[in-house]
């Protein structure tokens, strides 16, 4: 079978897709790729995007009042997308045998033939060549903490056959732009971004497992762990535990880095934003996990302008 070979349509578009995407208005040839590095599902570039920002505002007084500021921000932007889509189809060659027997991931361009092996590590080459060609532009401390990150990266696909905590290592793996960003303004880290970084972690311990109950009975099946299989009918108590640390770090990093606890109250809306995910979370309902994990795209914008916000009074 060719890369695009005559595959049905109900098994190239994964099951998780957003309806009638741009993707699906550009060429047949081509939408298999753009799908395999997730551009029809924005949300983890923006989950990936966010600690970045969140690492800016903190690495600088007044972020974006400078052009250094809009520059660093679009260069993130840019590398987002293209490690997210990285990172996705690294996966994705790791998976392939897993996402085949899992109902909503078998339409992915790899198992459902859309995209062979040999063609996705040739793509997976040529995204990681973008996202060496933004590092390369950043200080060089910046370039060997991304450098890195590899690691983490390298051995995520691994962690859910291996321990019930893989969302852990996502947390690792996701917030390591919070670094990155705050030392691509200071050339070095200090102890604000640490603990953003611990905060950002627990974020995301929290919407990837909502995330993650969306494949929990085919994870049963197939022996694949998570936190969602882990925790059970007590999710939502773990999920409110883990924003509250969210809350509580990323709001003390911000009064580390301004000294200021303006940054705390800033931090208020993100934390009702994060309370309401909890309080709508109904785990056996997949289409309303989607819809909740996809809601921290808003939590992310309110926690950056958060500390956007307090940027100025440091």
């Amino acid at each position: 079978m060719t890369d695009c070979g005559m595959v049905p349509e109900s098994q190239t578009t994964p099951a998780d897709a957003i309806p009638a995407s741009w993707v699906d208005r550009t060429p047949p040839h081509v939408q298999p790729y753009l799908r395999l590095a997730r551009l029809d599902r924005p949300i983890g570039t923006w989950l990936l995007f966010w600690p970045a920002v969140f690492g800016l505002a903190l690495g600088g007084h007044g972020f974006l009042s400078h052009a250094t500021d809009w520059k660093l921000l679009i260069l993130f932007g840019i590398g987002a997308i293209a490690m997210r889509g990285a990172g996705c189809t690294y996966n994705d060659i790791v998976d392939r045998d897993i996402d085949a027997k899992v109902e909503r991931t078998r339409g992915r361009p790899i198992p459902s033939g859309a995209v062979s092996v040999q063609n996705a590590f040739i793509f997976l080459g040529a995204q990681c060549l973008i996202g060496l060609l933004i590092l390369l532009t950043f200080n060089w401390y910046t370039v060997a903490l991304g450098a890195a990150s590899l690691i983490l990266i390298v051995a995520y696909p691994f962690m859910k056959r291996i321990t019930w905590w893989p969302q852990a290592w996502l947390g690792l793996t996701f917030n390591w732009g919070a670094l990155m960003g705050f030392a691509a303004l200071q050339g070095h880290l200090a102890a604000p971004a640490y603990v953003l970084y611990i905060g950002c972690f627990f974020w995301t311990l929290g919407y990837d497992t909502i995330y993650a109950h969306q494949d929990k009975e085919d994870d049963a099946l197939i022996g694949v762990k998570s936190t969602a299989l882990l925790f059970g009918e007590m999710s939502s108590v773990w999920i409110a535990g883990f924003y509250i640390l969210t809350f509580v770090f990323v709001s003390l990093a911000g009064v580390a880095a301004t000294k200021s606890w303006w940054a705390v109250a800033l931090m208020l809306p993100a934390a009702a934003q994060l309370f309401w995910q909890v309080a709508s979370l109904q785990i056996h309902d997949s289409a309303g996990c989607l819809t909740l994990f996809r809601a921290n795209r808003e939590s992310g914008l309110l926690m950056a302008l958060a500390l956007i916000v307090a940027s100025y009074a440091a």
